[in-house]
């Protein structure tokens, strides 16, 4: 397995989700493969993990265990997927019967996605304007910058970015297209310097990545998807862990796990109970220690939402 990135809230996640040591577990975000060898080290040898990444470079770090199933898909196929498994794999048909006994998913981009320059991803490299998780997928970043009109630039940038001045922003993006195409991450840096602070320009440039690569991979509408497919595909009482990494992912998952949907909205019977596939098992998020920030980066905004399948 190659160095791809660190597990986030490893321990937590799978001390939470991995309650049977002989059942079958989802990681619906395979990436370098750490969750995924955390499950496998905690089940007998007739548990199974089924894994999933819709970026080809994930399956470099496939792991030789014959408990492993990976499945290069979107996670927004999962409940296909699972019972498709089901259908051609006798040995593990039976009990997916009865649905998976839990699913995680880390959201985000990993390291090795924002560490591999040519993926576009990060503005501390000069690269091309990529940002594509699955590499065979039409849209580009470039292709959004460029040809998106002006008032779909501004409210991707306010929506998914939450970027406080979205409209100059997207006036800059659409006056430098206008003299020559925008590339490159140093185009769009260069386009962005007015609105750049003088300090901290990152924490700008950030907002901004984030919605381009949101827009670009259709990260909130698979992220609903994936969370009406996890929750027809688990068994009942079966975990559901999501470790997030902003706050509309957040929100999302919070809500669906509140509501069964992400917009929040309660959907009440006659006697004022919500109908609601899952239940939380957390009502605050669990977040990184100082040390697990201090290793890993990446860990500074994680949150860990875990919700089981509510009973019939």
């Amino acid at each position: 397995m190659s160095e791809y990135h660190t597990p986030v809230l490893l321990d937590e996640s799978l001390s939470a989700l991995v309650l049977n040591p002989s059942g079958i577990y989802a990681d619906v975000t395979f990436g370098g493969g750490g969750h995924t060898a955390g499950i496998l080290s905690r089940l007998y040898e007739d548990g199974h993990v089924i894994a999933f990444d819709r970026d080809a470079d994930a399956l470099d770090n496939k792991i030789d265990d014959p408990r492993l199933t990976l499945v290069r898909a979107d996670f927004r196929f999962i409940h296909n997927f699972v019972k498709e498994i089901a259908f051609e794999r006798e040995d593990l048909g039976e009990k997916l019967a009865d649905g998976l006994d839990g699913i995680l998913a880390d959201l985000g981009v990993s390291s090795h996605q924002f560490d591999t320059a040519q993926r576009g991803f990060s503005f501390r490299y000069d690269a091309p304007l990529d940002m594509r998780m699955n590499q065979e997928g039409v849209l580009t970043a470039a292709k959004v910058v460029n040809e998106y009109s002006q008032e779909d630039l501004e409210r991707i940038l306010r929506i998914y970015g939450e970027v406080d001045n979205a409209r100059k922003a997207a006036s800059l993006i659409a006056e430098a297209r206008s003299k020559a195409p925008i590339t490159t991450t140093g185009d769009l840096d260069k386009a962005l310097d007015p609105i750049l602070p003088n300090t901290a320009e990152h924490k700008v440039l950030a907002k901004i990545y984030q919605a381009l690569r949101i827009e670009v991979n259709h990260e909130m509408r698979s992220l609903e998807k994936f969370l009406e497919g996890a929750a027809e595909s688990l068994k009942t009482g079966g975990i559901l862990a999501v470790i997030t990494y902003h706050s509309l992912e957040d929100r999302m998952v919070k809500n669906f796990i509140k509501t069964g949907n992400v917009e929040g909205k309660e959907d009440k019977d006659m006697f004022g109970v919500v109908h609601a596939p899952l239940e939380a098992v957390n009502r605050k998020p669990i977040v990184p220690t100082e040390s697990e920030i201090a290793g890993n980066t990446r860990a500074r905004s994680a949150k860990l939402r875990i919700a089981r399948k509510a009973g019939k």
